[in-house]
């Protein structure tokens, strides 16, 4: 079966830094982008390996939403 979660990767001066808001204590990092969307990967599906199917179910129907705001500072 397949789940899709909701991923926020945020750049700093030490690299890359993941986390699925879902999936609490889910998170990774990585030197580069293609290497922290592999790590995340990879600690989601072990995150979901310890869970019930009705737990996963349940973290399904969670909605997470996001957005831009553009906000003007004089």
């Amino acid at each position: 079966m397949s789940y899709k979660f909701s991923i926020v990767i945020e750049k700093d001066e030490h690299g890359y830094y993941a986390y699925c808001p879902e999936l609490p204590g889910c998170q990774s990092e990585g030197d580069s982008l293609a290497e922290v969307q592999a790590n995340i990967k990879e600690a989601v599906e072990l995150y979901l390996e310890t869970l019930s199917e009705l737990e996963k179910q349940a973290l399904q129907d969670k909605e997470i939403l996001t957005m831009t705001l553009e906000v003007k500072v004089s």
